[in-house]
């Protein structure tokens, strides 16, 4: 069907043929005969003739005939019961047309994301059910000797899990259910015991153990006993990524420090799990971004005024400077940007 179903009233007023007003003033009002009125979801209606009108409420059908609408505020006080004076010509611009928001046979809502917008649309289209794909089922495991539960006491050189919880975090905002694994120690043994338990995932997340270091034990893993697509991408922070396969499962290993972990997924997983990725703008460079000559830099950023900051410090290991920032601002490969060059944002 189409929306609006018929020509309806944006406001409250009168309904006319616009003809009929075209000399209206306020010094000069034109009277019109009332003709009765129409309300949403009021009945149908007999054609409007020359010099009649209707008086019409938000959403109300346009009476057959009538092609204007003349607000209520527009309306004089002093014609006799039955008329009604009109200060100013009615206008068409005030009549929302048949299939104004979509019409009959329209593509309006392709495949994506269902969100309460697109909901609400779904529903305007008349549809009381829609065809949807589950949920990915995301199994979550963080990998490391040093790596201990948020919580419990930490000796020199050991680190709270942040990945998991915000990969967790992250996986949630996209929509996925996750299967948390909870976390792996440095030995190939439990390691391949843990991914055992994968439950029917639809994809295994991994951070750490995939750079070039002897207990990268998550790249040994899948080279010998699974099956490897790539490893490493072209990109900074984040280069050790490995994607390839476990036991018939995709698996997307992601490095083990942290802004590493979570940029890598917002720049490569978000949008294969949602379709989508961050929002794209363009900002002018507020200072001077250096770019490396072989690696796309994903530069932690600040936003102010159209303009684009990079945060002072860019370690991978300073997992402050996510949440301190609002953007990771793109250098490419060899494309220095000087202040007041265009950058392209992707907002977090």
């Amino acid at each position: 069907m189409s929306h609006p179903s018929a020509p309806v009233s944006a406001l409250d007023g009168v309904a006319c043929r616009q003809v009929d007003t075209l000399a209206a003033t306020h010094e000069q009002p034109v009277r019109l005969r009332l003709a009765g009125e129409s309300r949403a979801g009021s009945p149908g209606w007999e054609p409007l003739g020359p010099g009649e009108c209707a008086r019409i409420y938000t959403g109300a059908p346009l009476p057959p005939g009538a092609d204007a609408i003349c607000p209520v505020e527009q309306l004089g006080s002093g014609a006799p019961e039955g008329w009604v004076d009109l200060l100013r010509p009615a206008r068409p611009e005030d009549v929302r047309p048949l299939g104004e928001d979509f019409g009959a046979g329209e593509m309006v809502l392709p495949p994506g994301r269902l969100t309460p917008e697109r909901l609400a649309l779904a529903a305007a289209l008349g549809h009381a059910a829609v065809p949807v794909l589950r949920p990915w089922r995301v199994a979550l495991l963080s990998t490391g000797d040093e790596v201990k539960e948020p919580g419990e006491p930490l000796l020199p050189g050991e680190v709270y899990d942040s990945n998991r919880v915000g990969l967790r975090a992250l996986l949630s905002e996209c929509g996925c259910g996750v299967l948390d694994l909870g976390h792996a120690p440095d030995h190939p043994g439990a390691l391949a015991e843990r991914l055992e338990s994968l439950g029917g995932a639809d994809l295994l997340l991994t951070s750490g153990g995939v750079s070039m270091g002897r207990y990268d034990f998550v790249r040994d893993l899948l080279l010998e006993r699974g099956k490897v697509d790539f490893w490493k991408v072209r990109m900074r922070p984040g280069g050790p990524v490995m994607l390839g396969t476990w036991a018939d499962t995709p698996v997307l290993a992601l490095p083990g420090n942290p802004v590493s972990s979570l940029v890598v997924f917002q720049v490569l997983a978000r949008p294969a799990l949602t379709g989508e990725g961050l929002h794209r703008v363009w900002l002018r460079a507020g200072s001077r971004f250096s770019s490396l000559p072989d690696k796309t830099l994903f530069v932690r950023a600040t936003c102010t005024g159209g303009t684009v900051q990079p945060y002072p410090r860019q370690s991978s290991g300073v997992l402050r400077s996510l949440s301190e920032s609002q953007a990771l601002a793109v250098i490419p490969e060899g494309q220095d940007k000087a202040p007041g060059d265009e950058v392209e944002v992707l907002l977090l």
